[in-house]
């Protein structure tokens, strides 16, 4: 087994370093945050750091890297309070992967790549037309890490749109029916397939010992 000491790791050569840092955590949720400016200019982006915040209210999550450069995504859900979060699927991989190119604020990703805006609801913020799921978010707060000057941002589910058949009885998501992709590290995508599911543990009924 490979053994990397905190040293070991700082003195790392950078991209190396954010390679093996950003993938040893496992793999991670893919999606696209669609968001408008108040100018009326769309943009969206891949974020890996998506995460479940609560059901009750329900709410999301995600990272966002410090704000040291315009952070399009950041600066344009701060001023509306709207954005998207958006599944990527298999078919959207690549595509959806640009998005991380740094485009000036004037230039919409949606432009640049083959994915396609669309509005619902009259929902001030974009949704990808191609993903699978896609979920209308309010912005709530923000928390400031300190550590490395990241940002926790937490948003409101106000919407959630699923295709076809994906949600099975008992309300669970199967994302595998969908294609739906995962990210390892920075660049490395993987199609998950359920194997099994267990459903909600209970303590076991253990037998007294004498």
């Amino acid at each position: 087994m490979t053994y990397f000491s905190e040293s070991d790791i700082e003195n790392l050569e950078h991209i190396y370093k954010i390679n093996l840092i950003n993938s040893c955590s496992g793999y991670k949720s893919a999606n696209l945050i669609g968001t408008k400016s108040v100018d009326g200019i769309e943009n969206v982006a891949v974020f890996s750091s998506v995460t479940h915040i609560g059901s009750s209210p329900a709410m999301l999550g995600f990272f966002l890297r410090p704000t040291t450069v315009i952070r399009n995504t950041y600066e344009n859900l701060k001023s509306t309070g709207f954005y998207t979060i958006n599944h990527i699927h298999q078919n959207i991989t690549e595509e959806a992967h640009h998005t991380s190119a740094k485009y000036d604020a004037s230039i919409s990703e949606f432009d640049a790549t083959q994915l396609k805006s669309e509005y619902k609801s009259e929902f001030l913020a974009p949704f990808v037309k191609e993903a699978p799921i896609q979920l209308a978010m309010q912005f709530v707060e923000e928390y400031n890490i300190k550590a490395n000057n990241t940002i926790l941002v937490i948003g409101k589910i106000v919407g959630l749109y699923i295709n076809g058949d994906l949600v099975e009885d008992d309300g669970f998501v199967n994302l595998t029916k969908a294609k739906v992709a995962a990210i390892n590290g920075l660049d490395g995508y993987v199609i998950p397939e359920t194997k099994t599911r267990y459903g909600y543990q209970r303590p076991k009924e253990l037998k007294a010992s004498f």
